[in-house]
């Protein structure tokens, strides 16, 4: 009997210590934050994290981070594929001073691949924060229902979103508000200005209001290529221009669809070659210049666009191509 005891006794003990450190070492497909969480806990609903960052390391690649209940869940780097969704409660993120949210996998075994979720979040920067989300390295960004303002940087400008550095990437941004941001002529809600790739952006449904320029789509030196549209949204109040497109040679061309581009200082600004807009079923009122194209860049019409009560330049690009389909 002793001798079946004790090797017994010896692989109960074994198993206990395993039981234990897979736990540890873990990580799960979906894990949670709360406002009473902890960040020695393991992430999970009866035992949420407390942060974004604590989670995010207990989260497994193209997993997924839920919010039980509102709170400040913190700036966060990710670094992976990765869900982080919050909707129906506030997923919060006080930025003062610093960012929000930073896509960054360029150490990952395999760099500009990540797909990254943010939905439901409310990103705040309390007038000092330097960019709201930042998508640094990565293949896809998907911003949904969320919020970002009063990122306004002293001396750097400061953005709700921004999109830099190298390689292709694809941002969407849909039903959202971005609000308040930058402090320079060429900062404010969105500026994509990367240095190469194809970068393929969507803005659906979205109010970009207030903010020191709305929209910004730039291609400098690197001669990346830059498509967009906007659609069904507001770019309005804002200090300088409200959708600019420039380029030094590089194809630049966004489309604006049923749009509302209001009370900006400049409505739709294009300048450099192969910059250009392309318009249709969109308003255009209380601008101080409706419409600004440096040749050989052009601001086109599809001819079904309301064009008035601008302080001036209401007149479109001349010769304009475009054929109604």
């Amino acid at each position: 009997m002793r001798k079946i005891g004790l090797p017994a006794a010896i692989l109960g003990s074994t198993f206990a210590l395993l039981l234990h450190a897979v736990p540890a070492s873990a990580q799960a497909t979906r894990t949670w934050v709360s406002g009473v969480g902890d960040d020695a806990n393991p992430c999970s609903r009866t035992a949420p994290c407390k942060t974004f960052p604590g989670a995010i390391s207990k989260t497994a690649v193209n997993g997924e981070i839920n919010c039980l209940d509102s709170g400040g869940f913190g700036s966060v780097t990710i670094t992976k594929s990765i869900t982080i969704k919050c909707e129906g409660v506030i997923g919060g993120i006080l930025a003062a001073g610093t960012f929000g949210v930073t896509v960054n996998d360029s150490g990952s075994a395999t760099p500009g691949t990540a797909i990254v979720t943010l939905s439901g979040l409310d990103i705040e920067g309390v007038g000092t924060g330097t960019n709201g989300i930042r998508f640094f390295s990565g293949g896809q960004l998907h911003v949904h229902k969320t919020q970002i303002r009063g990122m306004r940087q002293s001396g750097g400008g400061g953005n709700g979103i921004l999109v830099d550095s190298t390689g292709s990437k694809e941002l969407y941004v849909a039903d959202s508000y971005i609000t308040d941001n930058g402090s320079l002529a060429t900062t404010g809600g969105i500026l994509v200005n990367p240095t190469s790739g194809t970068i393929l952006v969507t803005v659906n449904r979205t109010q970009i209001e207030n903010n020191s320029a709305g929209i910004i789509a730039n291609s400098g030196a690197g001669g990346p290529v830059i498509k967009g549209i906007v659609r069904d949204s507001m770019v309005a109040g804002n200090t300088n221009n409200g959708i600019t497109t420039s380029s030094t040679g590089a194809s630049v061309v966004v489309m604006v669809d049923n749009v509302a581009v209001a009370g900006n200082n400049f409505g739709l600004v294009a300048s450099g070659s192969g910059a250009g807009q392309l318009i249709g079923r969109s308003s255009l009122t209380g601008n101080g210049t409706a419409v600004s194209a440096t040749a050989p860049a052009s601001v086109l019409s599809y001819g079904d666009n309301l064009v008035n009560n601008n302080t001036g330049g209401e007149a479109f690009s001349a010769g304009s191509p475009i054929a109604k389909k």
